[in-house]
């Protein structure tokens, strides 16, 4: 069995980037099992925090570009095909800018940086996307297959007709000796005519023959010429790794790629990540496992017993969030509350409702660390009691959701029977 992995301590790395020209100090820290691969802006109010994700893909031209709301990353894809290729699972990568430094152009900074950093394995199963059925995606003469493999295979084809670098072919099974000597050392290169034309467009500002390879119509200008005689493949090869390791987890396929690029790459990406989501949630609802267990409610929302009155978050989409509530005898509030006839009180049930759509809120990246105060409630209506031993299902929708404030519609259930519903108004704050 293979198990995941981090690094075993702290490590800094800084440099200019490519497109915008700025200095950056990143920072790669441990980070606990099952977490994967997240990003913290520094630099920004509040250290916001984007998961490496393929639905969090906002821009893929000349680069891949991740972000939520206002904040972004630009050019993930080259340290994400390292920690693929180094094979870490979870990390936590802090930033004090908003692109990665480039480095010589590859991915070698990265591995030379995790490697300084030592590799530790934890104590959960690794887990892999392992394709089952053959994809096929085709656009303006590009093409990405993917088939059932038992590894992570990738074979790719480019063709520049008018370069001399003419047609390009490589092939090779993925781990972390064959990237290493065969993917990472491969740098971004590209083409003198077009060299002018993007920094009028307010690229590659930090560009030079140190961190690419340039060439023009008589071959490669870099003096000391390429690491690979199909380094340019090579390095398409990596930066699919990267783009393809937004999925969330490593691959097992086989991937074949005629003349494609970061467009391509994160089109395929996103659907793949939409298929392993979808299978993640059948096989939760078969095997009736909620979404957020109580252990992993109390890491979002700041409430502990007997004021914590969600016990799961059975279900999570675009907007909505469905949570539950057991009500036991035990429960501290019965022996005061209408003794003899224990009943919730309607307080707590506009609380239960409220922290529901707490954990949605919070959960979100851009709110990690705030705390939701009530701003106001409206249209609160209680339908019938609920007593000790009824389980109080809450459903929330969310209406608005901005960066100070937040409004949601929530009712709950008992069975099929609806006992009470209301329109909340939050306020999201600092700690």
């Amino acid at each position: 069995m293979q198990f995941q992995k981090t690094i075993e301590k702290s490590v800094s790395y800084e440099g200019i980037s490519l497109h915008l020209g700025e200095k950056v100090k990143v920072t790669l820290e441990p980070a606990p099992p099952d977490q994967g691969i997240v990003f913290v802006r520094e630099d920004l109010p509040g250290s916001p925090s984007i998961k490496a994700r393929a639905s969090n893909v906002v821009e893929n031209h000349r680069g891949t570009t991740i972000g939520e709301k206002e904040v972004k990353i630009i050019t993930v894809e080259h340290i994400l095909a390292a920690l693929c290729g180094m094979e870490i699972d979870n990390i936590t990568i802090r930033m004090n800018g908003q692109e990665f430094p480039a480095g010589d152009g590859s991915a070698l900074c990265w591995v030379e940086l995790i490697n300084s950093a030592g590799i530790l394995s934890q104590d959960k199963p690794k887990k892999f996307f392992e394709v089952k059925e053959p994809l096929w995606m085709e656009e303006n003469g590009r093409q990405l297959v993917v088939l059932p493999s038992d590894e992570f295979k990738i074979t790719y084809v480019v063709d520049f007709p008018s370069s001399p670098l003419k047609s390009q072919f490589a092939e090779f099974v993925i781990n972390r000796d064959t990237f290493i000597r065969e993917i990472a050392p491969s740098r971004t290169f590209g083409f003198m005519r077009e060299v002018e034309d993007l920094k009028k467009r307010g690229l590659i500002q930090g560009g030079s023959l140190e961190n690419a390879v340039v060439i023009d119509e008589r071959g490669v200008v870099n003096r000391e010429g390429l690491r690979f005689p199909n380094e340019p493949v090579r390095h398409k090869i990596l930066d699919l790794i990267g783009d393809l390791y937004l999925v969330g987890r490593p691959l097992k396929a086989h991937v074949i790629a005629v003349k494609a690029g970061h467009l391509f790459n994160v089109k395929l990406a996103k659907k793949l990540e939409k298929i392993m989501d979808e299978k993640k949630e059948k096989k939760r609802q078969s095997e009736n496992l909620p979404l957020f267990t109580t252990k992993e409610i109390e890491k979002i929302l700041p409430h502990r017993y007997p004021f914590l009155l969600v016990d799961k978050i059975l279900s999570m989409g675009e907007r909505e969030i469905v949570g539950i509530k057991n009500f036991t005898i035990n429960e501290p509030f019965f022996s005061g509350h209408f003794p003899g006839h224990p009943v919730v009180p309607a307080a707590l049930i506009v609380e239960a409702m409220a922290q529901v759509a707490g954990v949605y809120l919070l959960n979100k990246s851009e709110n990690q660390g705030k705390l939701a105060y009530f701003a106001g409630i409206d249209k609160a209506r209680f339908r019938r009691p609920v007593f000790p031993g009824d389980t109080l299902l809450t459903k929330v929708k969310i209406l608005t959701l901005k960066k100070t404030f937040g409004k949601v519609e929530a009712e709950s259930f008992v069975g099929e029977e609806k006992v009470a519903e209301a329109l909340f108004i939050f306020s999201l704050v600092e700690r």
